[in-house]
């Protein structure tokens, strides 16, 4: 960091601490502690397996039922501490919607277990300022994990995006719904890796647009987008054609001489102010994976595209060793430049975008406005050191974790920083938020 030498007395150092907090009674107490059993099953990557779970703080029962687990994640899973999905089941093992910890009800949830982000916190912390700035995010809350009384350390135990009135909420799109005034929505699609076993794209669980990366029609490198609601069996063969042909006619206006009219152009299609959002959330952390995978965008009956909810920014804040994910002064939008053998590449809409002046004119208002509160230095710093001192002081959860998960001093992809204390790790979180933001104040305001 010594290219940003002037933010050195920007930021208070969070000083070594003692391996054991003081004071800390019963610290079991103020965590949820979910407890797994699996009947003796092991957990598999699909099909869920029958398993029981328990949630517990202090003396309190949060829930006691029948769950269906799995392991999730694409290269998570080949890390040691795994992450999980499960679905809360009847007695007869059939989709039960319960509310857990006072999350809205639902079926579908997710345990997940950072690892290389030895922060613990990248996403946690992205989702709470997503949600602050009033652009939904997963809910999230801090939990330690026992499968089969084997502790598994500390989980962010987070909502699925899904298709809810309480997640993302449009309009539940029926397979009978294909009539004009029914057929506009609601739609969920994913820019992602495919979801097929084989990692291959269909037109059974995705289309493809007619633009590559560059903007060009026909070119190398197409994008393509999966069906993620309805999923690929329950979608009619009409909504097929009709979300199809709503990108095409965004992509269309877009590429267009008259782009930035408002009649003719790219804003007839989409929520711009979403667009905003989601381009500050994934630049403020330089999101290795931003605009490229875990992608939502959503159509609602009536409404324009939106983009969002974000999600999955392991790769963020600094913890990318690749393709500049390291860096805080490089633009996350222009990864395909940094990066040209990667075969995910971000959409050319983004370059596209900032060539509207108006465009750029609402988004610097945006940021600028952010920075005197959500986004400020002081907002997202204290965010920081308040995770920290609970999960390292209040709670002493980030020891008993790192004596799970032996993992200081040593690299786990991709770190860009190997830290040899949680301390040293938040620090430098904290540090490279500090010139991130510099960088932007200056970056976006120069656009």
């Amino acid at each position: 960091f010594s290219s940003c030498d002037s933010v050195d007395n920007k930021i208070d150092l969070i000083e070594p601490e003692p391996e054991t907090p003081v004071g800390c009674n019963d610290c079991d107490s103020l965590l949820y502690q979910f407890s797994i059993n699996t009947l003796g099953s092991e957990i598999v990557d699909e099909p869920k397996i029958p398993s029981t779970l328990t949630i517990k703080k202090g003396d309190s029962t949060y829930y006691a039922g029948n769950i269906g687990i799995e392991i999730r994640g694409e290269s998570s899973q080949w890390f040691d501490k795994k992450s999980y999905g499960f679905e809360t089941w009847d007695e007869n093992y059939q989709d039960l919607n319960v509310s857990l910890i006072n999350f809205p009800e639902e079926e579908d949830w997710i345990l997940n277990g950072p690892y290389s982000d030895k922060s613990l916190i990248r996403n946690k912390l992205i989702y709470t300022l997503s949600n602050l700035m009033g652009m939904y995010a997963s809910k999230t809350e801090f939990s330690e994990l026992t499968i089969n009384n084997d502790y598994k350390g500390i989980y962010i135990f987070m909502e699925k995006l899904k298709r809810d009135k309480n997640r993302i909420n449009i309009k539940k799109l029926l397979e009978t719904d294909v009539d004009d005034d029914l057929i506009t929505g609601g739609y969920i699609i994913k820019i992602d890796k495919s979801d097929q076993e084989d990692g291959s794209y269909s037109d059974f669980n995705s289309f493809q647009s007619k633009y590559d990366v560059h903007g060009n029609l026909n070119g190398e490198k197409i994008m393509r987008f999966n069906y993620e609601y309805p999923k690929p069996d329950d979608i009619h063969s009409k909504q097929k054609e009709y979300i199809q042909n709503y990108l095409n006619l965004f992509e269309d206006a877009l590429s267009s001489d008259e782009f930035k009219s408002s009649e003719l152009g790219y804003r007839k299609y989409i929520d711009e102010d979403t667009f905003i959002d989601f381009f500050i959330l994934n630049e403020l952390s330089n999101n290795l994976d931003g605009y490229r995978l875990s992608t939502y965008l959503t159509k609602d009956r009536g409404k324009k595209l939106k983009i969002g909810p974000i999600w999955d920014f392991n790769l963020s804040f600094g913890n990318g060793d690749y393709c500049g994910g390291n860096r805080f002064d490089v633009w996350s939008y222009k990864f395909n430049d940094r990066c040209l053998g990667d075969n995910w590449n971000i959409p050319f809409w983004w370059d596209r975008l900032l060539e509207d002046e108006a465009f750029v004119i609402k988004l610097k208002d945006r940021w600028n406005e952010l920075r005197t509160n959500i986004l400020s230095n002081e907002n997202i710093l204290s965010l920081v050191d308040s995770d920290y001192s609970f999960l390292k002081n209040e709670t002493d959860a980030a020891n008993k974790n790192f004596n799970r998960w032996k993992i200081f001093g040593i690299y786990i992809w991709p770190n860009s920083f190997i830290g040899n204390s949680y301390y040293e790790e938040i620090n430098f979180l904290k540090e490279w938020i500090s010139y991130r933001t510099l960088w932007l104040d200056d970056s976006i305001n120069s656009l």
